[in-house]
């Protein structure tokens, strides 16, 4: 059995916190400057030129990518051999983005009550957790911050088995073409099939984290993504809504098996920063 204390999570999570709302992965930089190059509409090239001087800057400058900083998702797999010690475990993750928050400047976007006093909690906690059980004595934690701006445009939708693969499909490019220039284009979509209602929408936040330059394992899911991604980027959205061929630098999906009578469907947007940072200790 392993020990880890909860002293050793705080400042990990502060640090990755800041490190994803400043750098943005190589794998998104190379898909913007993929697309820039295929961009065929001088607005559209201009803004992705603006986009990636902006990253390149905020990184240079240690300041955030967008003024919106997100909601702190963080996953986490934490090996089953592991013992946390020294405190309260969810105490710690959200310590530690308390402490990411402030000593970053990041904006600070959570409110205590959803609907009636909607007062801000001034510090951007509570995190959205979400663990997982696995095998080892690892822990590995993944800081997500995610936008309102495309989480606002992400649908979960309880289909019929008989709507089918083309079903699907049109759900998802339909759901692209509803949410316009709003959620801050290029987008990465996730989606999320199979489970029930409340999994779907799980599978495709974690769909988010896949690297953008992954092909997926298997074949068939492989050529729905490539299909989806042309359908969409069809569309003529374009980066930031003002026309063009890039509406989205990557689909991603995750499944799992489901109910014979349904066909949970989940639609996560992402804007085109796809924030998240990760560190095993």
């Amino acid at each position: 059995m392993r020990e880890i204390n909860c002293s050793e999570i705080i400042p990990v999570v502060r640090k990755m916190c800041m490190d994803a709302n400043f750098y943005i992965g190589d794998d998104v930089t190379e898909k913007l400057k993929e697309f820039y190059e295929k961009e065929e509409s001088p607005t559209a090239k201009e803004v992705l030129k603006i986009i990636m001087d902006n990253n390149e800057l905020a990184a240079e400058v240690k300041m955030p990518t967008c003024q919106d900083t997100g909601v702190a998702v963080v996953f986490v797999e934490l090996g089953q051999e592991v013992h946390i010690a020294g405190g309260d475990f969810v105490g710690a993750i959200n310590e530690g983005v308390r402490q990411g928050y402030k000593d970053g400047y990041l904006r600070k976007s959570m409110v205590a009550d959803p609907i009636i006093e909607r007062k801000n909690t001034k510090d951007n906690t509570p995190a959205m957790i979400y663990t997982d059980i696995v095998p080892g004595e690892n822990l590995k934690i993944t800081v997500a911050p995610k936008g309102g701006g495309s989480e606002n445009m992400s649908e979960v939708k309880i289909m019929k088995a008989a709507d089918g693969l083309d079903g699907v499909i049109e759900f998802v490019v339909d759901r692209v073409r509803r949410s316009g220039g709003n959620p801050c284009p290029p987008i990465v979509v996730g989606v999320g099939l199979g489970g029930n209602f409340e999994q779907s929408a799980l599978l495709a936040k974690r769909a988010l984290l896949r690297p953008l330059d992954d092909i997926n394992p298997e074949p068939k899911w492989a050529e729905v993504e490539e299909r989806m991604l042309v359908e969409i980027n069809k569309l003529g959205i374009g980066p930031q809504g003002l026309g063009g061929r890039t509406t989205a630098l990557a689909v991603k999906i995750l499944h799992k098996p489901c109910h014979i009578a349904s066909m949970p469907v989940a639609v996560n947007i992402q804007c085109h920063a796809a924030r998240h940072k990760s560190a095993i200790l």
